[in-house]
């Protein structure tokens, strides 16, 4: 991994409220963007990282469903856009390197059709169910500025922003490393 963690950012920080801008060019810039948020992702640890969540506003997201003593399988997807989903629920207990230590049964379609470009700036598809449908439809949901406590009740996520604002007062900020 030739990556550099970066500092995550948690909630309540604003740019997490932010839409993403398509990423122009591929180049070198935005290769070493990919490979940060990949280092990032598997020191925090977690299975998806939008380049929001580092403070980079554009259109890129990382995945990697491999287990633990499974070798890495990393996902890089570029402005990546949902063109379908199925019309089967499905529920997963979803959790966010932005909102550490929170989780949440959320529902979302259970499967999905991205459409995106990869590191050599090619059109791709992927149909996708199960955990990667719902790790896409998390991390694509970043780019619009979409969190997953948007999906739960009110009360809930009223709850979850307030502990984290608190949290974020004492430490002096929402950024972690």
């Amino acid at each position: 991994m030739s990556g550099t963690q970066r500092p995550l950012v948690v909630i309540p920080d604003p740019i997490l409220r932010q839409a993403s801008k398509p990423v122009e060019r591929i180049d070198d810039d935005v290769r070493k963007l990919a490979d940060d948020m990949l280092a990032t992702m598997y020191e925090a640890p977690g299975i998806g990282l939008a380049a929001i969540q580092i403070a980079e506003p554009l259109r890129l997201i990382t995945i990697d469903l491999a287990k633990d003593d499974d070798e890495p399988a990393p996902h890089i997807f570029i402005n990546p856009t949902i063109v379908a989903h199925g019309d089967e629920p499905n529920v997963y207990e979803e959790g966010c390197l932005s909102i550490p230590d929170y989780f949440a049964q959320v529902q979302r379609p259970a499967t999905v059709t991205v459409e995106y470009l990869d590191l050599a700036g090619e059109k791709q598809t992927i149909e996708a169910d199960g955990l990667m449908a719902t790790c896409l439809q998390h991390e694509i949901d970043h780019l619009e500025g979409v969190l997953f406590i948007d999906h739960i009740s009110r009360l809930k996520r009223e709850m979850v922003i307030k502990k984290f604002k608190k949290l974020a007062k004492e430490r002096g900020g929402t950024r972690l490393l």
